[in-house]
């Protein structure tokens, strides 16, 4: 039998079942939309009664896709991000100093780092409306997932334009009153026999880390273990044991210590946006803000 053309598919049926698919569940994906639930469990019957196959599985533990789901997941996910692209450039003039800009950087970078900056450019600019994407994995700007980067890594691709604001370094920190308590390493020997801050899940950029820096540890090593950077700085903070942090945060907070100071990983960074979105007057405004903020960040942090 064959499927009804995608044209004739309506949109918020596609977003309810991009939703339900994100939170696995009819009242997760009604509180993502800021709708009823009725009216999602409508919209995902009414797009299963449309395409004649069932796209998810009912269970106690809530709403399981079926292949189909998981094989529409890829074309919904660019329909959502071309339709967001497309709201945030409606939402201004090219050429006005107002409208959204979205950002995506990682946790760290888009938690300690972002906020002083951007609150810098709102007021020269309070017209422009940030949209802030914290995760460590790279939006994809050439589909417009976002209009500006802040990434560890130098982009390859020529339809992008990067600028290089520097290296950020990163060093082993430990709270002062842990280090009284265990002492203060004076080799990385040393430091593996204090309890350790580090990741539950081994990534291409935790690989990435490992090599730069030296340190052959596992996740078995740690005696506090997140994947989530924030929530290992906070462990750091809160003298839970010893991890890497970036020098220029740790220098914002006198309880933290730096120890074996030779062991040491620079993070290049860059500022990363589409050419096509040089000339768009926010994009611009934002993009030069967080080039010259970020650099100004990365001299702290040698």
């Amino acid at each position: 039998m064959s499927r009804p053309a995608a044209e004739t598919i309506d949109w918020e049926q596609q977003r309810a079942f991009l939703a339900v698919l994100r939170e696995g569940s009819l009242s997760g994906a009604a509180r993502m939309l800021g709708t009823a639930q009725p009216t999602v469990r409508r919209r995902i019957e009414d797009l299963e009664r449309h395409l004649g196959v069932a796209l998810f599985t009912r269970s106690p533990m809530g709403l399981t896709p079926t292949a189909l789901a998981r094989e529409l997941a890829a074309p919904a996910e660019a329909m959502a991000a071309a339709a967001a692209s497309f709201a945030r450039t409606a939402s201004a003039e090219a050429s006005a100093a107002a409208g959204a800009v979205r950002i995506t950087a990682s946790e760290v970078i888009g938690m300690e780092v972002l906020p002083p900056i951007l609150a810098q450019i709102s007021k020269a600019h309070p017209g422009l409306i940030f949209e802030l994407a914290l995760s460590n994995r790279a939006e994809d700007l050439l589909r417009r997932e976002a209009d500006i980067a802040v990434r560890m890594v130098r982009p390859v691709q020529e339809a992008l334009v990067a600028k290089r604001v520097g290296t950020i370094a990163v060093g082993l920190y430990g709270h002062k009153s842990l280090l009284d308590a265990w002492g203060r390493p004076s080799s990385l020997a040393e430091a593996k026999s204090l309890p350790l801050v580090g990741f539950e899940t081994e990534t291409a950029g935790v690989r990435a880390i490992k090599v730069a820096s030296g340190v052959d540890l596992g996740s078995q090593d740690f005696a506090f273990r997140a994947d989530s950077d924030l929530a290992q700085l906070a462990a750091i903070r809160a003298g839970i044991g010893v991890g890497f942090c970036q020098l220029g945060l740790a220098a914002r907070d006198p309880s933290l210590e730096r120890i074996v100071p030779e062991l040491a990983i620079s993070l290049e960074t860059f500022v990363v946006t589409h050419e096509d979105l040089r000339d768009v007057r926010r994009v611009r405004l934002v993009f030069d803000a967080l080039v010259e903020g970020l650099t100004a960040y990365a001299r702290s942090s040698v």
